[in-house]
Formats: C-alpha cells, structure tokens, sequence
C-alpha cells in the first residue's frame, strides 16, 4: 500500500488505524520499493534491539527500499553499520557524550540559549525556528566539533539543504554534501596539525596513535552523522516541545508553575511529538516473524518510533499530553545498542532551551492564522517554521 500523502497530512492518524488494524503492514517506500512497516511498541522496541535486524546495507536483498544514499565516503557511518565495526566506533567517540561530559557543557549550552534571546528582544515576534531553535544546537555542536565561527553558517546552510531541501533547488542537497565532504578533510588536515580540546581532534587522535583504527572515511562519515544528527534531532526536539506546549496552555502553566519538572515534560514531549517519526531502515539477516508476520531474510522493516509512542497497549491515553507522566520506555531516541549516541546531550540543550525561553517570555503565544509549518517527510518530523510573540517578564 502507498500511504505516503495520507502519512504527510496525518502521520499519527494514519498510524492509530495501522496499528489497531495489524501490527506489520507492506507498504511502498518514498522511492517506491517494497518494505515492511512496523507499529506498535513491543514489536517496535524488540525490533530496535533484535541483532538479526541489520543496519548494513549489504543484507539487503536487490530492489528493497534502502533510505537516503550518500557518497561512499559519508556512508560508513554507524546509522549502516553493525558490530563490531559499530562496537569499535560507538566506543571510541561514546566518552564525548557521556553524562558528566553533558553536565559540563550546561553553563555553555544556557549562556548560548541567553545570547540568542537577547538578539530577539524584549518584545516583538519571530521566528522562533530560525531565531532559537536551530541556532542554538549548531553553536554547541560546532562547539564541540571545533568548527570555528566564521564557518558556522556555512554549515547550517549546509544541513538545512539536505533536512528541509528547497524544491526550487534541486541540486543544493548534492551539493551541500560536496561542499561538506570538502570541508570535512580540510577542518581534518588543520586538527591534525593544530589539535585543540574538541571532539574532533580526539577522534583524529584515535586514528593515528591506534594504527588507524578510524579510517580516513569513518573519520569524514562520523563528523557528518555528528553535525547533522546532533543539529537536527535537537531542533526538532525544541521546536516541537514550544509547539506542543503552546497547543496545550494547561500544561504550559503546570510547567511554568513548577519549573522542577522540566526533565519529565521533556521525556513526555519527546514521546508525544518526537523527532524521528522511523527508526533507520534494518534488513533481516534471516526469516524473522514479527508481530505473527514473517518477513524474509534481506527485506525492508521500518519501525515506527511514533505509533510505538503512542500505543495504548503501553501509554494511557496516548494522544494527551501530560507532564506528569512517566514517560520512561519511549523510543523517540531509539533503544538497544543503536540507541541516540548523543542522547544526554539532546536532552541537555531541550531543558535548557526550554527554561530559559519560559523564564525569559512569561507572555509567549503563537502568533499570526498559521504560525506553524511543518516538513514534508515521512521520517523527520519538526518544524521548518515557528512564528511566535512575545514580551519579556519583569526580570528579564
């Protein structure tokens, strides 16, 4: 079945008659092969962690729906890798990501948030997206990459034309991906030679003081995935997370009257309005049966993080947004050992975001007949635009 209009317009409607109806559906992907979509929570969250469940497209059998294709050099990244190519990697950048390595960069991460609020004033309107949202996770991401200043709207253009492409433009994406592949070796050879504190010249460390154990190409690959995994996901969480609130004032005042419990609203948000609507594509290493359907080895399985997230089997009342509920065991990061490596992180910058934005504008609203707009794709689901008024507290 092609369901992709119905998916663009309604994604969770769509989703709620898939999963009451049948745990596994075959559908057609976006570039029109076969594949096999899964819905609800326990099949998806066995799935997210079932080894014969591989992300290599080399396990796919011909004329199956592989997702987005990239140059040779940016596909060894570990979105296509199982271990233990993915064991070795995944360990050698993990430490970046840690827990207390995240709590470090808190104050970092609130001084940035406060900077941008300052340049939106303390009245007026905007576009909350372009002016906070996607402004803030680049900074911290360059920050931690060791992207210098002067390059930083270079790559937020960059990722932009390949999240949310212009259909005026049908060759930026390809060219964003040359111009990042370009710039990628050249920031390389300059870490190499002139290391700094950052990510990036750890990673080039690695490589050379272990007998390369990155190559060259899972350097290049890994700088991409980190920009763009860790610059999207997070735009998406913030905007989605204002969007939601705003959608809902009583838990907007529920939240404002007890800031504490930002950490749990942000758990709640990601699991209502998350921002992966898929997991990765994965292709069976053997026959599997899913949800008392058998899929055979090397076919397409898409698991939906979103239909999982709202399963009523495992959320009450899973269509309403409620702060104060437990929302541990949701899948809008993943689950297993491909689960977001910069998790901590992204849940970092969204409370903080979010603290500083309710502290800052107390009066926040959306603003105009169509604030919103969101992007056309059936698996990123965030905003491209967020158009709100505000006015600043007496404290600002």
């Amino acid at each position: 079945m092609d369901l992709t209009d119905d998916l663009l317009c309604d994604p969770y409607g769509v989703y709620d008659r898939l999963r009451t109806a049948s745990p596994v559906h075959r559908i057609m992907g976006t570039d029109g092969q076969p594949a096999w979509l899964v819905t609800r929570y326990e099949d998806v969250r066995a799935g997210l962690a079932d080894p014969r469940l591989s992300l290599d497209k080399g396990n796919a059998s011909p004329g199956q729906y592989q997702g987005l294709q990239l140059p040779p050099t940016l596909d060894a990244n570990l979105l296509n890798m199982d271990p233990p190519d993915h064991t070795r990697i995944r360990r050698l950048v993990g430490r970046a990501f840690t827990a207390p390595r995240t709590e470090q960069l808190r104050a970092p991460i609130r001084a940035t948030a406060d900077r941008l609020l300052d340049a939106m004033g303390s009245e007026g309107s905007a576009d909350l997206i372009a002016a906070y949202a996607a402004p803030l996770p680049i900074t911290v991401i360059c920050e931690l990459l060791g992207v210098p200043g002067r390059r930083r709207k270079d790559f937020r253009a960059w990722v932009q034309a390949l999240i949310a492409p212009d259909p005026a433009r049908p060759r930026a994406g390809k060219e964003a991906v040359g111009a990042m592949m370009h710039y990628f070796a050249e920031l390389i050879a300059h870490k190499r030679q002139e290391p700094a504190d950052d990510l990036l010249s750890d990673m080039i460390s690695a490589h050379d003081a272990q007998n390369g154990q990155l190559s060259q190409e899972e350097l290049i690959s890994l700088v991409f995935l980190i920009l763009n995994a860790g610059f999207e996901n997070t735009v998406q969480l913030i905007g989605n997370a204002v969007w939601t609130l705003l959608q809902n004032p009583d838990q907007l005042v529920a939240l404002r009257t007890d800031p504490s419990m930002i950490p749990a609203a942000v758990e709640e948000l990601a699991r209502i309005e998350g921002p992966a609507l898929l997991a990765i594509r994965r292709f069976p290493t053997e026959d599997v049966t899913i949800g008392g359907v058998k899929v055979p080895a090397g076919e397409t399985v898409l698991l939906s993080l979103s239909a999982a997230n709202r399963d009523p089997e495992r959320f009450s009342v899973p269509d309403r947004l409620d702060i104060s509920r437990d929302a541990t065991g949701h899948l809008a990061l993943g689950h297993g050992i491909h689960y977001c490596l910069g998790a901590s992180l992204a849940r970092a910058e969204t409370e903080i975001a979010l603290a500083a934005l309710l502290d800052r504008y107390p009066h926040l609203a959306l603003d105009g007949d169509k604030p919103s707009m969101w992007r056309r794709s059936l698996r990123a689901r965030g905003l491209t635009s967020l158009r709100v008024r505000f006015r600043a507290g007496p404290n600002a």
